[in-house]
């Protein structure tokens, strides 16, 4: 679909599950390098049978981000495209929640997303050359949720960084964008509603129909959803957007 995105050399954070896995999946059908980040990997640059690259990171780590970071360019090629994928979520409500979970939410989720978009960016001023930053916000960015304090902030934070960098870095071409996803079937979103279930009294079924319920069209989405997006802005036809949070909810959120 977008043969522009055919050899380019794209860094997925979070690659090995959920949306970045079913990210890795759609750049790697269009023909790209896709090196697949997350911290379930072993460390150093490995290639499986398709295709796809693996390397063990730790997003939360500056010295471990640099150094992949550097060792893709040196090995493979100056990325050209990176998606922060990698993130996690504790359940809690804002009295009950701890420093620790706190902690845990900001440094995944937003720090971790700054550090490799910093990393990525910096090397491609330095070989002056453009191209695309993606993070991996939340509808969580745009809203509050009970039971969720310290992930809506981390996800408010992403879109902060997006906006500030998009601006930093549109002299160089350089285009910064987010992607909100809405209620996304993945591993994290089953286990949100068993742990959030239980705050709330509920089971996770009852959880599972409340969201099927809050969604216009009618369902949940799927990490494919998603990964059209990162596709589509990641491709030439995006060139002209920059510093944007684009929600992919099925109508839950319009703004």
């Amino acid at each position: 679909m977008f043969e522009e995105l055919r050899g380019r050399v794209v860094l997925v954070t979070g690659g090995a599950s959920g949306i970045g896995a079913g990210i890795v999946d759609a750049f790697h059908g269009e023909g790209s390098t896709v090196v697949s980040a997350d911290l379930s990997f072993p460390d150093g640059l490995q290639q499986d049978p398709q295709g796809t690259w693996t390397v063990g990171l730790d997003v939360t780590d500056e010295d471990a981000v640099a150094a992949v970071v550097s060792d893709i360019a040196d090995g493979i090629g100056v990325i050209d495209t990176v998606v922060t994928a990698a993130g996690t979520s504790t359940l809690g409500f804002a009295t009950e929640t701890t420093a620790a979970q706190w902690d845990l939410n900001l440094d995944v989720n937003a720090k971790g997303s700054f550090l490799v978009a910093k990393h990525v960016a910096a090397r491609l001023v330095d070989d002056e050359r453009t191209g695309r930053i993606i993070f991996i916000s939340s509808q969580a960015g745009k809203n509050g949720y009970r039971g969720m304090t310290a992930y809506v902030a981390s996800k408010h934070a992403v879109l902060g960084v997006t906006k500030t960098m998009a601006t930093e870095l549109a002299p160089r071409g350089i285009t910064v964008n987010a992607i909100c996803p809405g209620i996304i079937e993945t591993p994290m979103k089953h286990r949100e509603r068993i742990e959030g279930g239980a705050i709330r009294g509920m089971t996770a079924e009852e959880v599972a129909a409340e969201d099927r319920s809050q969604v216009p069209l009618g369902r949940t989405g799927t990490p494919h959803d998603v990964a059209g997006v990162a596709l589509f802005l990641a491709s030439d036809l995006a060139g002209y957007m920059t510093g944007q949070g684009i929600n992919v909810t099925g109508g839950m959120t319009m703004h």
